[in-house]
């Protein structure tokens, strides 16, 4: 199973990995160019780290989240969220024409949640998901 994931993330991270964790990371400059967007800089870092590597990891809810991060969220949906869920969509969609593409169409559909919502999830690796008490 880890051999599968590590293929996986290979052929993700030369298809389509490597772009969208540019376009992640050219984010979050722009965002930690003023003091205030700092927050959404470092949450645009997160989200370019799992557009690297996908596979062996998922999105859980983080406990503790509460009102700034929904505020977050809303400013985060308007301005630049339906943005990053656009591009996930245009990219699974052109990852599913193939037979060896649709795990990486999946994967992308599956960072959409982080794209709209950043504030209030954690990335975790998917044996930490199922079991949260093992470290």
């Amino acid at each position: 199973m880890a051999l599968l994931r590590f293929v996986l993330n290979v052929i993700w991270l030369v298809v389509a990995g490597f772009w969208l964790a540019v376009g992640y990371a050219v984010a979050g400059l722009i965002c930690c160019v003023l003091i205030v967007t700092i927050p959404f800089g470092v949450a645009s870092f997160r989200m370019a780290n799992y557009a690297l590597w996908p596979f062996g990891r998922t999105i859980t809810k983080r406990s503790g989240a509460g009102a700034p991060s929904t505020v977050g969220n809303i400013i985060w949906l308007i301005v630049a969220g339906w943005w990053l869920t656009l591009g996930h969509i245009a990219t699974a969609i052109g990852l599913a024409v193939t037979i060896i593409g649709i795990p990486m169409a999946w994967a992308s559909l599956k960072m959409i949640p982080v794209a709209l919502a950043p504030f209030g999830n954690e990335i975790v690796a998917s044996e930490r998901a199922r079991d949260p008490w093992k470290f």
